[in-house]
């Protein structure tokens, strides 16, 4: 099954070699099969199978060769979330020794685990979730990758970076997957419309907590406060970056990006199989 429209060095661009996929995670094995148009593939609505599909693409790097996380958090699809890596390092092509701020790291840690395993950079990553951290922590000393990632928690949930970085920090660049939805029954509504449309009302393909799926105001909320935060620290990093699913949001944040001082403001674009998304970058 080949991914459309990703990142042209996405070592996933190609499609799933799944017998290779299943020496690297044999529990894999088990949701493989063929399907009636003689395909190998998996049923894309089981959770678990989704899971240990994105442990295989993960363990297909040297650097990793353990990603365990509650079922309850959201399971990343490791292409899309490769994507965001390749672009960044695009973006900050004449950079050496980079050092990537993650805001909102999650109990998979998957940014700075690719982004080690792809770039070898380095991490500073943020949570404001304790549960998750501690997960976090647990892959990166599974790893070995205690050198390369650090974690720091937000105790302040109406903050994003205030209150969190420190006096001497540094970055080449942030980066972020917000919150989409402003609620939790705004996400549990789009669930079930998301498991009835893969015909399956059974079981859903993918978790996530409250603080990985949702935000009050939702995603707009969220990124006009990241924005305005960045501005009180315009120099810490050299970008600030976003994912942003609403292609209204980008507009309203450059709006107010030129009120608060941005000098450049950049939009890059991600078409992921059938799903259209960007990376939205500013700096001071």
């Amino acid at each position: 099954m080949k991914e459309k429209g990703l990142h042209p060095n996405n070592k996933f661009n190609k499609g799933y070699n799944f017998d290779e996929l299943i020496k690297k995670n044999p529990h894999l094995k088990e949701f493989v099969f063929q399907n009636k148009y003689r395909t190998t593939t998996i049923d894309f609505s089981n959770p678990k199978a989704v899971k240990e599909l994105n442990k295989a693409l993960l363990f297909s790097y040297d650097a990793i060769g353990v990603w365990d996380f509650p079922d309850d958090n959201l399971c990343p699809p490791i292409p899309g979330r490769l994507d965001y890596i390749l672009h960044l390092r695009d973006l900050l092509s004449s950079e050496e020794n980079i050092h990537i701020l993650d805001i909102g790291t999650g109990a998979t840690c998957i940014y700075p685990l690719l982004g080690v395993a792809e770039s070898n950079w380095n991490f500073t990553a943020i949570d404001i979730d304790l549960d998750s951290l501690d997960s976090a922590q647990d892959i990166i000393d599974d790893n070995d990758l205690d050198v390369k990632i650090k974690l720091r928690k937000q105790f302040d949930e109406q903050h994003i970076l205030k209150g969190v970085l420190e006096e001497d920090d540094s970055f080449s660049a942030t980066m972020c997957n917000p919150p989409f939805y402003k609620s939790a029954e705004e996400a549990r509504g789009a669930n079930r419309r998301k498991t009835r449309n893969l015909g399956n009302n059974a079981v859903r393909n993918f978790s996530g907590n409250n603080n990985e799926l949702w935000y009050v105001g939702g995603e707009k909320a969220f990124l006009h406060n990241y924005l305005y935060e960045s501005s009180l620290y315009p120099k810490v990093s050299k970008w600030y970056t976003s994912l942003v699913s609403k292609k209204e949001n980008v507009e309203s944040l450059e709006t107010s990006s030129k009120k608060l001082g941005v000098k450049e403001f950049k939009v890059i674009p991600l078409n992921q199989g059938n799903k259209v998304t960007r990376i939205v970058c500013w700096r001071f």
